[in-house]
């Protein structure tokens, strides 16, 4: 299961899968923000939009790589687990497949939207199995912008996995700007909370999923 083929070079593919073996935080002022249940987020400020820029480095036990994979791929099944998702789907657009992701914000902050690429790749790199996926945002005419949702046009993702134990270890960088009048408290409770929260629904959708039927 990949997105558009081409749509992002072997170099994006081979430093997501450096970043498991040798995290890249020299050379910029990544700042440690969190550190617990296994989980490790960094953050980088954005000079051009003040947003902070994430990477996640952590352990997730129990689940395989490929079971990972297929779990963050599988976007109908997402749909059962991530209480987040308002709408998920993704629709062939001149020759490529783009996802269309709407997610619920609360009250009284208006839902986000994105539309974007993304692909997976499954590497052997110096024998060592990695599943990669990258993400980004696109515009396409097919997917207008919705009245009373905020459209994100700043957004990408990558994430690596591999075998670690009995479980997985995960690499994942991200960005979005999701505009508006958010307040930084907010936007930092999210990545304090969000993505160690998000990886633990996770797991519990990777122990469901043989059983999603």
């Amino acid at each position: 299961m990949a997105g558009a083929a081409g749509c992002f070079s072997d170099q994006q593919f081979r430093e997501a899968c450096a970043e498991l073996q040798q995290p890249a935080l020299a050379g910029a002022d990544w700042q440690l923000l969190v550190e617990a249940s296994g989980i490790t987020i960094y953050r980088l400020l954005d000079q051009s939009t003040g947003l902070y820029e994430y990477k996640v480095f952590g352990v997730l036990e129990s689940c395989s790589p490929a079971l990972l994979a297929d779990v963050y791929m599988d976007l109908d099944y997402r749909k059962k687990w991530d209480q987040h998702v308002k709408e998920l789907y993704e629709k062939e657009c001149d020759g490529q497949m783009v996802t269309y992701w709407e997610v619920k914000y609360p009250f009284p902050l208006s839902n986000r939207d994105y539309v974007y690429i993304r692909q997976r790749q499954d590497l052997d790199v110096d024998g060592r199995k990695i599943y990669v996926v990258l993400a980004q945002s696109i515009s396409v005419p097919q997917f207008p912008e919705k009245s009373g949702v905020i459209r994100v046009k700043q957004y990408k993702q990558s994430l690596a996995i591999e075998s670690y134990k009995k479980g997985s270890r995960v690499f994942m960088n991200y960005f979005d700007n999701p505009g508006g009048q958010i307040p930084s408290w907010l936007i930092n409770w999210a990545a304090k909370n969000g993505v160690p929260n998000f990886l633990k629904d996770m797991v519990k959708a990777c122990q469901n999923y043989h059983t999603k039927a």
